[in-house]
């Protein structure tokens, strides 16, 4: 089919991805919110942990807002190809904003107890079925106002707002905690975020409101086309199936997780393993996204040229190809003191087999852990020292190496539900030793502001912004194109919303599992690199090129 030539963009247009992205920056502003306080978060809503555990179920309930996605996806995607891609999204954001607005004034732990974390969970999971919905209805709603042959560079200003949603929360949370002190943020500071939420959210349903339907609904609505069934044309019928599963599989695993690997984990490297202050990891994560965010349109705008599928893969296999030396690089800019403490003095905790639980227990407790081996595990995954796995040859109490100097780790008796007072005793000497060990060979208890090289973090962060750009950057339009307009709602959403919901969303928690369970602080990145890799293989084989699909024919 010809195609007229790219055309330079209409005033109507500017406005429809201007409305479209400053709404979605907004609801990802929302989102993002609860990773970025996360620690925060973890102190004020289960305290009834100890704090490895509650810091692991402050990430799931971050992560049931994710994995509950893919059935907002379903139920507005629905809605989206019944009755129209503007209403239907106009309805995601006023759930989504009036979630995170009561996240403000919830009371806590403290407060009401174990109902403060029941009912953060069922918000969180309220925000996530609204954001399920969300990125379907705008990146179809600006791809069908795009010409042919700009498809790429107008969806890809919506790519762009997750990365400024996450920026915008940055910028709020310094300016509060500049404002009110860290103390005062720490006890009620870190509600002020949720609560002035709800002034964009007023903004966002205005402008909102203002816009039209897109054309292309209008038209196959006019001609009475609009699916009756779209969850059964969708995923009823092999055709379509096929192509959710290869945009899946294909396409969205491996985005996602290269997304959340360049700027949530790798935030939470440099905050939680790297022990970089808060403050100066959110201004070097900003700083990046600044450099970085740009390029969304550069290489959306390529894939107009180019094709969608060469850009998508070169950034999963250059993901797969440098996480590890990146990562290890920003050890040495972030904390060079750790990485010198640990080519010098290497941590090895020697166990007998079986005398190892699994640490990664999201709902374990401190005294669920006796064991001589979980007893000194633990310890060490608390305090982020990466460590070693040896087997002993023989039964016999853990030890942990450090460096020349071998320390015996005590076992634990539990009575009454804690430890016996010899015990505790154990335990705590234990702990005290170790910790003496380890200062003693350089171990850093944080990262010393004044060697932190803060040109080098930066520089590391945009490259991997840049590889967030290249898979996040053409996945909308290629998404759009390949579904017909009366199911495309739907189709797309789903296969997005499971990559990013599942695979994508729960990587910061899977990845601080693994890391805890094997000692080795680079493991958890075994995880997007495999995923990537997959969908890398799948995609190069499976997945067709689309930068040329017509997307109003009906087929």
């Amino acid at each position: 089919m010809a195609h007229a030539a790219p055309r330079p963009m209409t005033g109507e247009e500017k406005k429809v991805i201007f409305a479209s992205s400053l709404g979605t920056v907004f609801e990802w502003y929302d989102f993002y919110l609860y990773g970025s306080l996360a620690a925060i978060i973890a102190k004020q809503f289960f305290a009834g942990l100890d704090p490895t555990s509650a810091f692991i179920f402050a990430l799931l309930a971050f992560a049931a807002g994710f994995i509950v996605r893919p059935f907002g996806a379903l139920v507005f995607g629905r809605l989206g190809d019944m009755i129209g891609r503007k209403y239907t999204f106009l309805v995601t954001i006023l759930i989504m904003g009036g979630s995170t607005f009561i996240v403000g004034i919830l009371p806590t732990y403290a407060s009401i107890g174990v109902a403060a974390p029941i009912i953060l969970i069922l918000l969180r999971m309220l925000q996530g079925l609204a954001l399920g919905g969300e990125y379907g209805g705008a990146a179809t709603y600006v791809a069908e106002h795009a010409p042919h042959g700009k498809r790429g560079a107008y969806t890809a200003w919506i790519q762009t707002t997750a990365t400024l949603g996450l920026f915008l929360s940055l910028i709020v949370i310094l300016s509060t905690r500049t404002i009110v002190g860290e103390a005062a943020f720490a006890d009620w500071g870190w509600r002020v975020p949720f609560i002035v939420s709800i002034v964009m959210l007023g903004i966002s349903v205005y402008i909102r409101l203002t816009m039209n339907e897109s054309p292309a609904f209008k038209k196959m609505k006019e001609e009475g086309k609009t699916s009756k069934a779209p969850l059964t044309e969708s995923f009823g019928q092999w055709k379509n199936l096929k192509i959710v599963l290869l945009a899946l599989f294909g396409l969205v695993a491996g985005q996602a997780v290269v997304w959340y690997s360049g700027q949530f984990y790798a935030l939470f490297f440099l905050t939680s393993v790297l022990k970089v202050d808060s403050s100066t990891a959110n201004l070097l994560v900003a700083a990046s996204l600044i450099i970085g965010t740009p390029f969304f349109v550069v290489f959306g705008s390529l894939s107009d040229k180019i094709g969608r599928k060469p850009i998508i893969l070169a950034g999963l296999l250059l993901a797969c190809l440098t996480y590890f030396p990146l990562f290890n690089a920003l050890t040495k800019a972030g904390n060079p003191d750790l990485a010198e403490a640990q080519a010098k003095a290497k941590v090895t905790v020697t166990a007998s087999a079986g005398d190892c639980s699994f640490q990664g227990n999201p709902v374990a407790r401190e005294i669920d852990f006796t064991k001589s081996c979980d007893i000194a595990k633990r310890f060490l995954a608390q305090n982020s020292v990466s460590y070693d796995n040896v087997t002993a040859p023989a039964a016999g109490p853990a030890t942990v190496t450090i460096g020349e100097k071998t320390i015996a780790a005590p076992v634990g008796v539990v009575v009454n539900s804690k430890f016996d007072d010899a015990s505790k005793a154990a335990i705590d000497a234990f702990k005290k030793e170790v910790k003496g060990a380890l200062k003693e060979a350089g171990y850093p208890d944080k990262a010393d502001p004044a060697k932190v090289d803060k040109v080098t973090i930066i520089v590391i962060l945009t490259i991997l912004v840049i590889y967030v750009t290249m898979v996040y950057g053409p996945i909308a339009a290629m998404l759009v194109e390949m579904f017909p307009t009366r199911i495309r709602y739907t189709s797309m959403s789903l296969p997005y919303h499971i990559g990013n919901g599942w695979f994508g969303g729960l990587m910061p928690t899977i990845a601080f599992a693994m890391v805890a369970q094997n000692g080795n602080m680079y493991y958890g990145l075994w995880y997007p690199i495999v995923i990537a890799a997959a969908t890398f293989v799948i995609g190069l084989l499976f997945v067709r090129e689309t930068k040329d699909v017509d997307i109003y024919a009906e087929d």
